[in-house]
């Protein structure tokens, strides 16, 4: 299995980045689905159909990290149905991601259309850059974070402006499920068993989804 980098937890110099690495905890962890925010379309088992990025290039890479925090399944999604994935980067624990590097603009427009919005806005990302966290707005995906650099380039996500104690957790659909864990799974770091623990074991999902039945997921999406 592939090493995890390491991710330098020291906050980037260069505050107007070209490329950042978009850091996914969610269904964005698979390319298939991340396409559909790049590229348009619906993706498999979703209800939406995403415009695109401006820049409609998929990632230069993706590589696998691991953020210090806690990954939690809460509110009703209405592309999946059941709980969306949000993460909590001041609990205990550590959550595997996959990190994309992609343009500034196709940041600004993935999170765009995280919030419903049409793409087409650049973020200003020196708060996040300079403070390591920044709320743009108290949408679901409006708080910005910045775990630190790779190779350089900062690290990025997005995730909401509470925590995982204060609301509450919901868990997710079938479809959701094999997306987090199937885009896990693809990056090669870990393998079935370790993916499906970690995945039935985050809140939200805990009690409703087993090891087993993930595992049942990932065979039936090959």
């Amino acid at each position: 299995m592939k090493a995890v980098p390491e991710i330098d937890p020291g906050l980037p110099d260069d505050l107007r980045p070209g490329l950042v690495w978009y850091t996914s905890y969610g269904s964005n962890t698979h390319l298939g689905r991340l396409g559909c925010y790049i590229r348009g379309g619906r993706p498999d088992g979703g209800a939406r159909v995403y415009p695109g990025c401006r820049d409609t290039r998929m990632p230069v890479r993706s590589i696998l990290v691991e953020l210090a925090g806690a990954v939690y399944f809460a509110t009703e999604s209405p592309v999946w149905g059941g709980g969306r994935a949000f993460y909590d980067p001041r609990a205990e624990g550590r959550v595997p991601a996959r990190a994309h590097l992609v343009t500034a603009g196709q940041f600004a427009d993935i999170a765009a259309q995280e919030m419903y919005r049409e793409p087409g806005t650049e973020l200003d990302l020196t708060t996040v850059l300079t403070r390591g966290t920044a709320t743009l707005g108290d949408g679901r995906y409006e708080t910005l974070v910045c775990a630190g650099q790779v190779d350089g380039v900062p690290v990025l996500t997005f995730t909401a402006p509470w925590g995982m104690g204060d609301v509450p957790w919901n868990p997710p659909s079938a479809a959701y499920v094999r997306h987090v864990a199937a885009g896990l799974l693809s990056a090669g770091a870990w393998d079935v068993r370790t993916v499906a623990s970690y995945v039935a074991g985050c809140p939200g999902a805990a009690g409703h989804w087993s090891r087993e039945t993930v595992e049942d997921l990932l065979r039936d999406g090959r």
